[in-house]
């Protein structure tokens, strides 16, 4: 099992950035896919999430309206597209899948550093 995260890096305030999480390994459209953030000295948090067929989605407030959650079922990748970018939001943004199989199954990506710095 495998979760790619791709597309972080320095953006200034008021910027955009799009990440990209890459699956393989399981059965990537029957999972609720996820994005959390964690910065220096913070706990992770919840980010956004979206169902496996892509017809809900939720938004920790902080995000809302500026961030957008995605996901290509046919390319096993989901996406958080991220706009008007705070000095904020500036952590490592990691991709998370959930699913049941009997039991709840959890994956975890490396994560990827996002920079909001003028």
């Amino acid at each position: 099992v495998q979760l790619v995260e791709s597309g972080g890096g320095l953006v200034q305030p008021g910027g955009s950035l799009r990440l990209s999480c890459a699956a393989s390994g399981f059965t990537f459209s029957r999972y609720t896919m996820c994005w959390y953030r964690q910065a220096p000295g913070k706990e992770r948090e919840l980010v956004a999430g979206i169902d496996s067929v892509g017809g809900t989605t939720n938004y920790a407030d902080s995000v809302k309206g500026r961030f957008t959650i995605s996901r290509d079922n046919a390319k096993n990748t989901v996406y958080l597209q991220m706009n008007s970018l705070k000095p904020e939001d500036t952590a490592v943004y990691y991709c998370y899948a959930r699913g049941f199989l009997f039991r709840l199954v959890e994956y975890w990506g490396q994560g990827t550093q996002v920079t909001v710095s003028s």
